[in-house]
C-alpha cells in the first residue's frame, strides 16, 4: 500500500505557539525541523516534551514485520493511537494493508494523506458521518473502505442513505461479533446469520465483505480465564464466518476477518485462513506496537511471549519508542521533587509516568538511568510530584519519563520530534486529534 504524500498535511502551521517548540519562532516546516542542528539535551528544545526515538521505531516495525511473516496475517494499524500522517506513512512503506479509524473526522486525515484503502472499527451512523463517506467512495473509484454492522436497523440506515444517491458501488461491511458484557456486536450465531442474511438481501447497496470483532473488551476472573475467553470468542469469529460462507453471503472473493487490538493480537491468529476454498486474509489492528509502552502493553508483551513460544524466534520484543522529558522545577521538601510536566502533558489514565533517565546539562554528557526508587506519586495539571528517597536532584536537572499508554499521551501534542539515540532532532511528526 502506498501513500500520496503530496496530500500529507505534514508540520502545518507549526510556531512557537506550538507545544514543545521554542516560544520565539516563527512559522517552521518540518524538514526545517529536521535539518535545525537541535538536541533536546542540549536544551534547544523547551521541556516538558514528547518525543520519539526512531532506534525504537525501526525496531518495532521490524518485528512487526516478522510478526506478520510468521503468522500469515496482515495489520491495519489504528490510526487513533497516534493521529499522526507521517507515522501512518510509515507504517503504510512496511507494508501495512491500510489504516484503521473509529470517526469520520480520523477517515479524513487518512484521505487528505491518500490513504487509499481504510477500516472504519465502528458502527457508520450519522447523516454527517454516512454522507462524507459516500461522498469519498463515489469521488475516488480506487477507495477501499469497510465499516461494521451488527443491526439489521444500521445496515437498512447504510442502504437508504446509497439508495437515495443512486449509488455505482456497494458499502463493504464486516458483520461484527460481540461478546457478553463486552462492547459492540452480534452475541450468538443466530442473531449474527439473520444479519449477514439481510445484508445479502440489501444489495446492490451494501455487501458483505467478512466477520470482525474486538477482543480486547473482553474479561474474566484472571488472565488465563480472560485468555480463554478470548479464544473462545475468536472461535465464535470463525463460526460465524463459516456459516456465513456455507450460505453463500459474501459478497466479495477475498473475506476479511478482523480482530486484534494491542495486548492480544497473537491470540487472534488462530482466526482460520481459508472458508471452502475461500481466500481470507486475518487482519489485525493494534494500533501501539510501534511505540509500546512500559505499562500495560508491556505486561501484555511478556504474556504473549509467553504463551506463542515461537515469538522468541523474532529476538527482542518491542521497544518503549515514546518518552516524555521535563526539568526539576522544586525541591521543597526532603525527598520530593517537583517536575514541569503534567496533566496536559503525559497520559495518566492507565498508571502514572515511569522516571527511567536523569540529565545534568552541562554536568553530564549522557542521559544517566534513574534509581528504581524513583517513583511519581500524583499529576496536576501541569506539575508531577516525584518522589525521591536515594539519589540527589538539582533545580534545573532533566527527568525522561517512559509512558503508560500511548493513546492518551499523542494527544496531548500537536508536534514530537523524532531523536536519535544522542537525542539529535532528525525528523519530526505531527498529530490531527
Amino acid at each position: 500500500m502506498t501513500v500520496d504524500r503530496a496530500h500529507c498535511p505534514a508540520a502545518a502551521c507549526l510556531d512557537g505557539r506550538t507545544k514543545g517548540l521554542p516560544a520565539g519562532l516563527g512559522a517552521i516546516t518540518r524538514a526545517e525541523i529536521a535539518g535545525a542542528g537541535w538536541n533536546v539535551l542540549a536544551e534547544d528544545l523547551p521541556l516538558p516534551l514528547a518525543l520519539l526515538k526512531t532506534s525504537a521505531l525501526e525496531h518495532n516495525t521490524l518485528w512487526m514485520q516478522g510478526f506478520l511473516r510468521l503468522t500469515g496475517a496482515s495489520i491495519a494499524p489504528h490510526g487513533k493511537t497516534s493521529m499522526s500522517p507521517e507515522l501512518y506513512a510509515r507504517q503504510l512503506a512496511a507494508g501495512a494493508w491500510g489504516i484503521t479509524v473509529a470517526t469520520a473526522q480520523q477517515l479524513r486525515v487518512c484521505r487528505e494523506m491518500g490513504v487509499g484503502r481504510v477500516l472504519l472499527a465502528n458502527q457508520l451512523v450519522g447523516r454527517q458521518a454516512i454522507a462524507y463517506v459516500l461522498d469519498e467512495i463515489e469521488r475516488d473509484p480506487a477507495f477501499e473502505f469497510f465499516c461494521l454492522v451488527d443491526s439489521i436497523v444500521g445496515v437498512d440506515r447504510l442502504v437508504a442513505a446509497a439508495r437515495a444517491r443512486g449509488m455505482a458501488r456497494p458499502v463493504d461491511v464486516l458483520l461484527e461479533c460481540g461478546a457478553p458484557g463486552a462492547r459492540t456486536g452480534c452475541r450468538t450465531i443466530e442473531p449474527a446469520l439473520t444479519l449477514a442474511r439481510h445484508v445479502a438481501v440489501s444489495a446492490p447497496w451494501v455487501r458483505l465483505a467478512g466477520v470482525e470483532g474486538f477482543e480486547g473488551a473482553i474479561r474474566g476472573a484472571d488472565a488465563l480465564d480472560t485468555e480463554r475467553r478470548i479464544g473462545a470468542f475468536v472461535a465464535f469469529m470463525g463460526e460465524v464466518a463459516q456459516d456465513c460462507q456455507r450460505e453463500g453471503l459474501f459478497g466479495r472473493d477475498e473475506v476479511l476477518l478482523s480482530a486484534g487490538g494491542s495486548a492480544y493480537f497473537d491470540l487472534v491468529t488462530a482466526l482460520p485462513r481459508a472458508l471452502a476454498g475461500r481466500m481470507v486474509r486475518v487482519v489485525l489492528r493494534s494500533g501501539c506496537y510501534l511505540t509500546h509502552d512500559s505499562g500495560g502493553y508491556a505486561k501484555a508483551a511478556t504474556r504473549m511471549r509467553e504463551r506463542t513460544p515461537a515469538l522468541a524466534t523474532l529476538g527482542e520484543g518491542l521497544r518503549d519508542a515514546l518518552e516524555v522529558w521535563s526539568y526539576v522545577q522544586s525541591l521543597p521538601e526532603p525527598g520530593v521533587a517537583i517536575l514541569t510536566m503534567g496533566k496536559r502533558d503525559v497520559s495518566h489514565d492507565l498508571h502514572l509516568p515511569f522516571p527511567r533517565y536523569v540529565f545534568r546539562p552541562g554536568i553530564d554528557r549522557a542521559p544517566r538511568d534513574a534509581p528504581i526508587t524513583w517513583t511519581i506519586t500524583a499529576l496536576n495539571d501541569q506539575h508531577a510530584f516525584l518522589s525521591i528517597p536515594s539519589g540527589e536532584l538539582a533545580v534545573g536537572d532533566m527527568l525522561g519519563c517512559t509512558i503508560a499508554h500511548p493513546c492518551t499521551t499523542f494527544d496531548k501534542w500537536r508536534f514530537m520530534p523524532l531523536v536519535d539515540d544522542g537525542y539529535r532532532v532528525v525528523d519530526a511528526i505531527t498529530t490531527w486529534f
